[in-house]
């Protein structure tokens, strides 16, 4: 948060940049929708004053630790609980049915990567749980539970591991044993089945990625969530997507160049392109990065998280029919 936090918010002048720009409105509306460790909160209030700002998070221990962060700001800050793919229903239980900027952190926070105790992570043994919101089926129960052949396709398709099919053979053949419940057994089953990465990175991560996005459906959310925030922004309303690895961003820039219009036209091979054109709605957004910003070199030596980051950025276009109007919009 301001003070005291260990959490890092990755991009964060870059973020801010895009999220404000200098003409914006007189009391604007943001939305952080995954409020984590409240870094890009904080320097949203402070950067704007005058602004509101809603953060939501699945995560019912950041709600908590950011409740005195939000008593420091009344009627400024307003933390909900829940999933941003629910924003526009979340949003509107508090009668707020327009942003003008949302900004959104994906994956995993750091305060839930460094508490064993939570499950994401190998490098300290846990219990295997992996459950954002502490609810629901657990990474153990995936493991236990799922054939080879479900094992296999989530480990291959979430955490794009090619050595998937040994991994999920080895997993079954551990379980017969007995029950697998830490992260630590885990890990040691994966390290155990597939040869050591060249690379230098952990065997395992690959795996823990793919069962941390299953167990929480996480792209499912982020395909929900950028459809929700769209939605919710006023005209020159901004999103600002910050993704760590190809597969969230991979959708990411996928959503934002179609609601920009950037669809590519069928192939001539293609039958669709022999019927008759249709004349195609005018694009209700603009894309702000036609290139994903990246961190400085500066950046990622001081915080090696922010190395695999992508910042992408879509802006809701004034319709020509519908001038703004000026109570709403002013320099900043």
């Amino acid at each position: 948060m301001t003070s005291g936090a260990t959490h890092v918010p990755v991009m964060l002048a870059e973020v801010l940049a895009t999220l404000m720009p200098p003409e914006r409105p007189a009391a604007p509306r943001y939305c952080d929708a995954t409020f984590g460790g409240g870094g890009y909160a904080a320097a949203i209030l402070e950067a704007e004053p005058r602004c509101t700002l809603w953060a939501i998070d699945r995560d019912p221990d950041a709600i908590a630790r950011g409740a005195a962060f939000a008593a420091r700001h009344p009627g400024r800050l307003h933390l909900i609980e829940g999933r941003f793919g629910d924003m526009l229903d979340l949003l509107a239980e508090r009668g707020v049915t327009e942003l003008d900027g949302v900004v959104m952190d994906l994956g995993v926070s750091s305060f839930q990567l460094d508490q064993a105790e939570r499950g994401f992570s190998f490098r300290a043994d846990g219990p295997l749980d992996m459950r954002m919101e502490k609810r629901g089926r657990s990474a153990a129960d995936l493991v236990n539970t799922l054939s080879e052949a479900e094992l296999a396709n989530i480990l291959a398709t979430f955490g794009e591991e090619r050595h998937a099919r040994r991994i999920a053979r080895a997993i079954v053949a551990a379980r017969r044993l007995a029950p697998i419940e830490t992260t630590g057994r885990l890990a040691e089953i994966v390290r155990g089945a597939v040869p050591r990465d060249p690379s230098g990175i952990d065997s395992a991560t690959r795996s823990f990625q793919a069962l941390r996005i299953a167990v929480n459906d996480e792209l499912g959310e982020i395909e929900r969530g950028l459809d929700a925030a769209a939605r919710l922004l006023a005209p020159g309303g901004r999103l600002v997507v910050v993704a760590f690895h190809s597969l969230e961003d991979r959708i990411v820039k996928r959503f934002m160049a179609e609601a920009a219009g950037r669809t590519s036209a069928p192939s001539r091979h293609d039958p669709a392109a022999l019927a008759a054109p249709r004349r195609a709605a005018p694009p209700r957004f603009r894309l702000l990065t036609p290139r994903a910003l990246r961190p400085s070199p500066a950046e990622e030596a001081a915080n090696p998280r922010a190395r695999s980051a992508r910042l992408r950025a879509l802006e809701r276009t004034v319709p020509s029919s519908s001038p703004t109007p000026a109570t709403r919009r002013g320099a900043a």
